[in-house]
């Protein structure tokens, strides 16, 4: 079975028979190909790596002839976005207390908006019992119906609400149709979520100025529509940005809309001014390519005057990384712009985080 041992993780998949011809590991880490080869041995295949620095480890087999395969050995495994994955607890990690904790009675309700884009899906989570027209917080996020789906958003959202962690606030789950297009740095995604999403989830559900959220180029997207629509906002949550420049990431300029994301990113960096300053918390794993970039953005938002925290956490970039920050870094920035449960702050759920 696959583990920890010591300084090294361990590999293993049974073939006594040797009828596989060779046996690869696929992960996120960016180790080199000659260390990923598994070894035949007598039960059939083995490889042996040096502990790398995080704190959690998802990958495949990949099988010659049979293509990518989770672990048979290990029952761990995660969703994401590009299916199903294993995954390794390393040292010192240790899973979000709110996941343990029963979410308050809610309700999602579909919505479909028409927009210059094409029409926008957005799901309506709220706790029961709040009639719409009383007015609450409200939580945009994208890539929404993902991030509840891999990163148990909407159980975040129960389980603090239900807590006393938060105060009672809406969340509006949004789902791109062709997400490179709408993300990056597209204005006329901005104006569209701006100009008619936004303003279609308030008109059946009373809210206040939203704080927006997003993960990789879902991140570069919320930045870009705060940057072109000042105010809109009252605070950013942006966790492993794309925040692509050329000198941070060249190996990037193949992407499509490469020069689109790069021409909004040197925008930001060479402003003499910002637009507009919420605040803003930042994630991203400390071993992650994005890790840089973010780096750079957070500084250069901070010299604009923007309150900015920028969390970097011993893992990559997937939904289980990203859900292992939601508390405290997206608590701690509601509870900024919100105010706590009694409005003024209430402790972390079971005192944990990532």
């Amino acid at each position: 079975m696959s583990a920890v041992e010591g300084a090294e993780v361990v590999f293993r998949l049974g073939d006594a028979a040797h009828a596989f011809t060779g046996v690869r590991l696929w992960q996120e880490l960016g180790l080199p190909a000659e260390l990923l080869e598994f070894k035949p041995v007598e039960y059939g295949w083995e490889l042996r790596l040096p502990r790398p620095s995080v704190h959690r480890m998802e990958y495949l087999f990949d099988i010659a002839d049979l293509g990518m395969r989770t672990d048979p050995t290990n029952p761990r495994m995660v969703g994401g976005a590009f299916g199903d994955h294993s995954w390794l607890p390393l040292p010192g990690y240790v899973e979000p207390a709110w996941i343990a904790v029963p979410p308050l009675p809610s309700t999602l309700t579909p919505l479909t908006v028409e927009s210059p884009v094409g029409p926008v899906d957005v799901q309506v989570w709220a706790p029961d019992g709040i009639a719409p027209e009383f007015e609450l917080p409200l939580l945009l996020s994208h890539d929404g119906p993902e991030f509840a789906s891999y990163a148990g958003l909407t159980h975040y959202a129960g389980a603090l609400v239900g807590s006393g962690g938060l105060p009672p606030f809406r969340l509006a789950l949004v789902r791109p149709t062709s997400r490179n297009l709408w993300y990056a740095a597209n204005p006329l995604y901005a104006s569209s979520l701006v100009q008619h999403v936004l303003p279609a989830v308030r008109a059946q559900y009373r809210s206040r100025r939203p704080v927006l959220m997003g993960a990789s180029l879902g991140a570069l997207a919320a930045l870009h529509a705060e940057w072109n629509f000042p105010n809109t906002f009252s605070g950013l949550f942006l966790q492993s940005g794309s925040f692509f420049t050329p000198e941070t990431d060249p190996q990037e300029a193949k992407f499509e809309y490469y020069a689109q994301v790069t021409g909004f990113v040197e925008q930001v960096l060479s402003a003499t001014a910002a637009p507009s300053t919420p605040p803003v918390a930042m994630t991203a794993g400390t071993t992650e390519e994005n890790v840089h970039n973010n780096r750079v953005m957070a500084a250069r938002l901070a010299e604009l005057g923007l309150s900015v925290v920028l969390d970097e956490t011993p893992d990559m970039h997937n939904f289980t990384a990203w859900r292992d920050v939601l508390d405290p870094e997206l608590t701690e920035l509601l509870r900024q712009t919100w105010g706590g449960a009694d409005g003024t702050g209430a402790g972390r759920v079971g005192g944990a985080g990532a």
